[in-house]
């Protein structure tokens, strides 16, 4: 059974790499989707564009373990030297856009979730939801649908990790910061200039180091990323906005670093956009965790975003392919990573199941 849903795995990503589905736009890979799970009699639902199920035996005293990974892709970029729509196989290689960030991940899941989804006396039950908007955190992807699911009390979500195990994410915070002068004509003396003032600013950025250090996903990054100031070459501005990107560790939490960042930063103003993507781990004691290590994967701290961040649950990442590879020109994934992503996602699940 696992050979045949791999092929139809392998064909169904193929599909999906023949399917724009940039952000907010993946009504027709969400269909694809449905068909998958109605061609093997598994009862699914869609919200939007997010689809899923849950096992055929669910049963509301047992804990529930959520299977996730997106659908939607970024746009390409103009690297590519091949269609990015277009599913090509040459050398081992599945080329397309969204074949390794999520595809490869997403059709995985449905096939390691189609496998089990008969079974009885499970420990966990399963729910399974390809998800919208993960790549730009819209309004309509996982997040929206988590008071619509189950009570989820851990979850696998299938991003690029080659097997092995992302045990902690870093969150995200962007905050968009002003600091101010005098504005006045350029011929004049100004010893309050607000592009002047923005260096020492500048330099506490640079220099500020967050106190607290986590064991698996190390230190708090602060970057700041954006600088905008004036609009003609004979007037000072009155200020100058910059925008703050901060990789929060599983030490703090986003308000946190918010409170210290309005506190202690040299600015006029310092405001979040949201503090909704939160770092997410899970105990290397857990179970799937432990699992995972005596099947000889490695554990990790990703340093890269996903839709952990929206679940409150322990979250363990977890996927075929590379995330070196994601977002690339050419993007591919090794079919044989397929391959070996459905047999480690059920050998995983069949210790914890």
């Amino acid at each position: 059974m696992i050979e045949r849903l791999t092929t139809q795995a392998i064909n169904l990503l193929k599909q999906l790499i023949e399917t724009p589905s940039f952000s907010s736009e993946e009504a027709e890979t969400a269909t694809l989707i449905e068909h998958w799970f109605q061609e093997h009699d598994i009862p699914c639902q869609r919200t939007v564009n997010n689809v899923w199920a849950t096992n055929k035996y669910f049963e509301a005293s047992k804990p529930t373990l959520l299977l996730n990974s997106h659908h939607d892709t970024v746009k390409p970029n103009n690297g590519y030297t091949k269609a990015p729509f277009k599913a090509l196989i040459e050398d081992g290689k599945l080329y397309g856009l969204g074949s390794n960030d999520a595809g490869g991940c997403l059709v995985s899941l449905m096939a390691t979730f189609t496998h089990f989804y008969s079974r009885k006396n499970l420990k966990f039950n399963l729910v399974i939801v390809a998800s919208a908007e993960e790549e730009s955190s819209g309004d309509y992807g996982l997040n929206s649908m988590l008071s619509l699911l189950p009570k989820i009390d851990v979850a696998i979500v299938g991003e690029p990790t080659l097997m092995h195990l992302a045990i902690a994410e870093k969150g995200l915070v962007v905050l968009d910061a002003e600091v101010k002068g005098t504005p006045s004509h350029a011929a004049h003396p100004n010893t309050d200039n607000a592009i002047y003032n923005t260096i020492t600013v500048l330099q506490w950025f640079k220099d500020y180091v967050f106190e607290k250090t986590s064991q698996t996903l190390g230190e708090v990054k602060l970057t700041v990323t954006q600088i905008n100031a004036g609009k003609q070459h004979n007037a000072v501005p009155s200020e100058v906005k910059l925008v703050i990107d901060v990789r929060v560790n599983d030490r703090y939490t986003n308000q946190e670093i918010v409170n210290i960042l309005q506190k202690e930063a040299p600015c006029h103003s310092i405001i979040p956009r949201s503090l909704k993507l939160n770092a997410s781990s899970i105990p290397i004691a857990h179970p799937l965790v432990v699992a995972g290590m005596e099947m000889g994967r490695s554990t990790y701290g990703s340093p890269t975003l996903s839709d952990q961040a929206c679940l409150s649950c322990p979250s363990l990442k977890l996927g075929p392919g590379d995330s070196t590879r994601s977002h690339s020109a050419d993007e591919f994934i090794y079919i044989h990573e397929i391959e070996e992503g459905i047999k480690i996602y059920v050998e995983l699940l069949e210790k914890v199941l």
